[in-house]
């Protein structure tokens, strides 16, 4: 049962090609699986690997590693691609038409089954860009779970929700769980109309623990005030603890992200995600996978 007073924290893993959509490589989910799955079980917490089918069906190995440990499997789309709304536009990625959504959902669930033995039933669309469509397709194809909302965008759910048929960014009536992945929700926006700067991602590794559970406390006592449960939902990616380059070159073309993408990548994130998992153990925080925070509703 869900409990008002308490915080519960779910370690969402998206595990992808290498930087996002930008290489066609799977050098983290790799070795950067591995890594996490070791720090998990070192602090006796557990997470949910959303695997993008390709990923799953190249990586068999990893995802049934993932299988036979205390973790969840999950989804992340096909491709790593657009499946819902787009909130900002990137090079070279193209949203999927709504009539593509269920089809390429329903295989990358098939992807993700064959690889790695298990049935996945939690959902995460890449970039937290999920839609309507989206929503409706993991309702009718019994996912139990969608760990997508982006809080810093929409602000307007803080908790867990049933979204409605018509438009998943309000409660309704669907038996999905739609969980909001937390955001600052108390400082200033610098960023009119996306305010992206609310968002906890990379923060972890490029501003380091402290400053994201300084965030975590601030978002704890914002939803507390509104007499909400806790609910903490982070995403990192195995690609980030690895070491990552400053540029790519493959095929035709050098891809170069941002900095701030691959800044602090490998060792130096692993050493700030075990300090914020033992500052938030210390906290008192129940580390859950988003089938049990499933299960922890349907008892309510």
């Amino acid at each position: 049962m869900i409990k008002n007073d308490r915080v519960y924290v779910i370690l969402g893993v998206d595990t992808e090609t290498d930087v996002g959509s930008f290489t066609p490589f799977y050098e983290g989910v790799q070795h950067g699986v591995p890594k996490l799955l070791k720090l998990f079980d070192r602090h006796d917490v557990k997470g949910t690997f959303f695997f993008t089918g390709e990923a799953a069906k190249v990586n068999p190995d990893i995802a049934k590693m993932v299988a036979q440990s205390t973790s969840e499997v999950g989804c992340h789309s096909l491709y790593h691609e657009t499946v819902g709304d787009e909130l900002f536009p990137l090079p070279d990625v193209k949203p999927l038409l709504p009539n593509e959504v269920f089809p390429r959902i329903a295989l990358a669930t098939e992807w993700v089954e064959q690889a790695s033995g298990v049935h996945p039933t939690s959902f995460r669309c890449p970039r937290l860009w999920g839609s309507t469509a989206v929503c409706n397709a993991l309702e009718k194809l019994g996912y139990l779970c969608d760990a997508t909302y982006p809080m810093y965008f929409y602000r307007e759910q803080f908790a867990p929700y049933h979204p409605a048929y018509d438009d998943w960014t309000k409660c309704g009536d669907m038996k999905l769980l739609e969980i909001p992945n937390f955001a600052d929700m108390v400082m200033q926006s610098n960023d009119p109309g996306l305010e992206r700067d609310r968002d906890q991602w990379p923060q972890f590794r490029t501003e380091g623990a402290d400053f994201v559970m300084n965030k975590i406390r601030g978002f704890v006592d914002f939803v507390h005030k509104k007499d909400l449960p806790a609910v903490v939902c982070l995403y990192i990616h195995p690609w980030e603890f690895i070491p990552c380059k400053e540029s790519y070159h493959f095929g035709e073309a050098t891809v170069t992200p941002d900095p701030f993408i691959t800044k602090n990548c490998g060792d130096v994130a692993l050493g700030e995600l075990d300090a914020l998992i033992k500052q938030l153990k210390g906290w008192g925080a129940q580390f859950v996978s988003c089938a049990e925070l499933y299960q922890m509703y349907q008892n309510a």
